[in-house]
């Protein structure tokens, strides 16, 4: 997160909070990054999320028994989440030929609606970095097995 972004988050720390007369609810950073990361992939050209290296790392970690898939979920998501804001960083791969700058608008306004609906929190940043495009002839990327 920037400087910038830090500065935006009013109280920033595990947040999300609602202090009324008759208790207090938090909203965990790997709610809102859950949250996201679904948001993220139901958007039309969203081909996959993370960079290269943690999509390859997660493939290896799913084919593990109880290798945990919660982590594909919010894998290229990171949230910084205050009282009453929060702010994500989003890494994802979009499908060869669609219009970047549409995807990107889609995944932050979806992204942006989904959090604010479930959480009550004001999204305040999301930051979208595109770090592939997958190309139609490419293979996914799978890890070679070790053993058959």
């Amino acid at each position: 997160m920037t400087e910038m972004t830090e500065q935006k988050i009013q109280g920033a720390g595990r947040g999300g909070t609602d202090t009324g007369a008759r208790g207090r609810t938090t909203i965990a950073d790997g709610v809102v990054e859950k949250i996201a990361g679904m948001a993220t992939r139901d958007v039309e050209g969203v081909h996959a999320m993370g960079s290269g290296l943690s999509r390859t790392f997660g493939a290896m970690r799913d084919r593990v028994p109880g290798g945990g898939t919660d982590k594909s979920v919010t894998r290229g998501v990171k949230a910084e989440v205050g009282e009453k804001q929060a702010a994500l960083d989003l890494e994802i791969v979009v499908e060869y030929g669609v219009s970047i700058a549409d995807v990107a608008r889609d995944v932050r306004e979806n992204v942006i609606n989904a959090v604010e609906r479930m959480t009550g929190l004001e999204v305040v940043e999301v930051n979208i970095a595109v770090t592939d495009v997958k190309l139609p002839d490419e293979e996914e990327e799978e890890p070679e097995r070790r053993i058959q």
